[in-house]
């Protein structure tokens, strides 16, 4: 029956459905119909029937334009549903709204359901797939052998039979392709960044005894969201000289235009030469005065630090530790045995929940809680060591109480290392306290009457006060910028650790805040000119600023006989924030930014200076880094491409798919 009069639906509201993309809504009289846009065919276009009969006309319909061969497949096939493929658009970094077409997918029969199906009709692109797979590899970590596996090429012909997959050595270079694209993102980023910029170095070591350096640079961008970003990942002959680490970690610097750029550089837990980290520095103040006169800039990994101190603990305790876990493995040896030993803690009167477990000795969280356990069951063990005489690794009365001493302290440790390492966003104004409440147990462990906890004690403060004499200023300002915490929490502090020389010592810090901020004044107007931002309307060339520099600091001098009020002096003379758990201290300064314009520059460059390089992860297992033994038989510049790639497309999709997470790329060291 032909319909003589027509008009187009105006919909109240827009179709949800991306079948109505096909098809066009019209009405006569009470009765809708849709009209296929490719054959002009009617079907049924009332709300009441759904769009199921369109999605299979569809997949029948042969005059479709762009129909691809996995359409035609898909169209032979019956009672079959198929699966909603968003494509995602990497070069964008955000969800399209255009849907890839795939080949239907055939379940057994079961009751009917509407689900989101996709009919997009995007043509096949050989170049797009091939470069999906490329960034597909890099995203996850998957192995570049990967499409070479028998498996993988029958999944990829029978859903895209036209696709030609990839070589490996092909995929290599497309990953490389990605790599450069990628970067020139980077440095586009950083190259549009008004603030500083800090930077992590790390060392990994491969199976293969080769090593990497890692440079990540840390900042909080314009909307006060601390950002982190994978640079480099060089591989240093192992046969070379600690000086050709300083040479590499300049030269990259340099590549990436940094150099005038930093505030500061934390170094991570195999990097302990102070003579690298020295040629590094006088290289860098060679160019441009360092902040502070560089005091701010050699930072060292806290969490290594307190690493560093319970290996300490544990190397004095080495032999107790392998007593207990022979101890443990005694017990638990049969379950005859077991049962003896559980009739002898319910004598003892232990109401102990947690059993006994030999420790990973791999990482020391676990013998913090083995030592712990097991000094839970202290009298069990002392009443199986006088009835069971085939049991001789008990332990002697002086060595439970080093071992009672020693657990006290690693539980201490254990603490503090998740506190600075679990925080999502490790901001440096949180690691000021832990590392206070750390130096006064162990100033108390010194004081010790037992002479073996003192001389233990004294060993490790020597060891910290190497790392607080040259961090404690960064740790220091970081919380002066913390507005729940200010100088009064510097003052408490350093009256517990100094005592009757405290003044002096928080006169210091006053007096580094007080420096670092006048060098901000000073410099506001040239970070700037620096950074290639804005220019000077009245003609003046960078090189015409940097010669008024002395003008600069002569309009600050004589500023401060006049009665203004400084942004730090008005800070500092402010009640502090009250502490409670939803305190955010990104949205604290992005709030009073125009409250401290000069200030809340400072902040956003303290706070982003990475006091520790680890994951929690990391922190507490034993020895270094060790690159996985999948990316270490790569080339080396493959290697770079694709860790740093990967680290780039992951802050891209994080936001949108929740199904991306870290990929490990290290392995225990033994």
């Amino acid at each position: 029956m032909e319909i003589t009069s027509e008009t187009v639906l105006k919909k109240p509201k827009r179709l949800t459905s991306v079948v109505w993309n096909h098809f066009e809504r019209i009405k006569k009289a009470d009765i809708c119909y849709a009209v296929c846009v490719h054959c002009n065919k009617r079907l049924s276009g009332s709300s009441n029937s759904g769009t199921t009969h369109l999605r299979n006309h569809l997949m029948r319909c042969l005059k479709r334009s762009n129909y691809d061969v996995s359409q035609l497949l898909a169209k032979r096939r019956k009672k079959d549903n198929t699966v909603t493929l968003t494509s995602y658009n990497f070069d964008e970094g955000q969800p399209k709204n255009e849907h890839v077409p795939v080949a239907a997918i055939k379940f057994e029969p079961g009751p009917k359901r509407e689900e989101a199906i996709s009919v997009g009709s995007t043509k096949f692109d050989q170049e797009r797939s091939r470069m999906d797979l490329a960034r597909m590899i890099i995203l996850h970590g998957y192995p570049l052998a990967m499409v070479d596996h028998i498996g993988f090429k029958v999944f990829v012909k029978n859903l895209q039979p036209m696709f030609d997959i990839a070589t490996n050595s092909s995929l290599e270079l497309d990953c490389i392709t990605i790599y450069e694209k990628e970067k020139k993102k980077v440095c586009g980023t950083i190259g549009r960044l008004s603030g500083r910029i800090s930077v992590a170095v790390d060392l990994w070591n491969s199976p293969e005894n080769a090593r990497y350096l890692c440079l990540t640079a840390h900042y909080i961008d314009e909307e006060w969201t601390l950002q982190k970003k994978i640079l480099n990942f060089i591989m240093i002959d192992a046969a070379h000289t600690e000086d050709i680490h300083s040479e590499v970690v300049i030269k990259c610097l340099a590549d990436w235009g940094i150099e005038r750029r930093l505030f500061s550089m934390t170094f991570g837990d195999l990097f302990t030469s102070d003579d690298i980290v020295s040629r590094i520095k006088n290289h860098l103040s060679q160019n441009r005065p360092l902040l502070s006169d560089g005091k701010l800039f050699d930072v060292r990994c806290a969490a290594h630090a307190l690493k560093l101190l319970v290996g300490d603990a544990m190397d004095v305790l080495s032999e107790v530790i392998h007593k207990i876990r022979e101890s443990i493995r005694y017990v638990k040896s049969t379950q005859t045995m077991q049962g003896k030993f559980n009739e002898l803690a319910q004598q003892a009167g232990i109401d102990n929940q947690k059993n006994l477990l030999a420790d990973c000795p791999m990482r020391w969280n676990s013998t913090s809680v083995m030592l712990e356990t097991a000094l839970a069951y202290k009298t069990a063990f002392s009443l199986l060591q006088e009835h069971d005489s085939a049991y001789t690794g008990g332990l002697s009365e002086e060595e439970w109480e080093w071992m009672s001493s020693v657990t006290a302290f690693l539980k201490l440790f254990v603490e503090i290392t998740n506190s600075i390492t679990s925080n999502k966003s490790p901001t440096s104004n949180i690691y000021f306290p832990e590392i206070c409440d750390a130096h006064l147990q162990l100033i108390e462990w010194c004081k010790s009457s037992d002479e073996f906890v003192k001389s233990m004690a004294l060993k490790m403060k020597a060891k910290f006060e190497i790392y607080w004499n040259k961090c404690s200023l960064s740790l220091a300002i970081a919380a002066i910028l913390d507005p729940r915490f200010k100088m009064p929490l510097v003052q408490y502090y350093y009256q517990e650790i100094y005592g009757s020389s405290a003044e002096h010592h928080i006169k210091q810090v006053s007096d580094g805040v007080r420096q670092l901020f006048n060098e901000y004044m000073i410099g506001s107007t040239s970070v700037s000119v620096d950074h290639g931002v804005g220019s000077s309307s009245s003609g003046i060339g960078s090189d015409s600023r940097d010669r008024l520099k002395g003008f600069d600091k002569f309009l600050h001098e004589t500023s401060q006989g006049k009665n203004s009020v400084s942004d730090l002096d008005k800070y500092l003379e402010e009640p502090v924030f009250p502490r409670n758990y939803d305190f955010n201290i990104f949205t604290w300064w992005k709030v009073h930014t125009p409250r401290y314009p000069i200030l809340s520059m400072m902040a956003q460059d303290v706070l982003g200076v990475p006091m520790s390089t680890v994951t929690s992860e990391l922190a507490f297992r034993n020895g270094g880094r060790v690159l996985d033994q999948y990316r270490s038989s790569l080339h080396s510049d493959t290697v770079q491409a694709l860790i740093c790639t990967q680290d780039w497309l992951r802050t891209e999709v994080e936001g949108s798919s929740p199904s991306v997470s870290p990929v490990p790329l290290c392995i225990d060291a033994t």
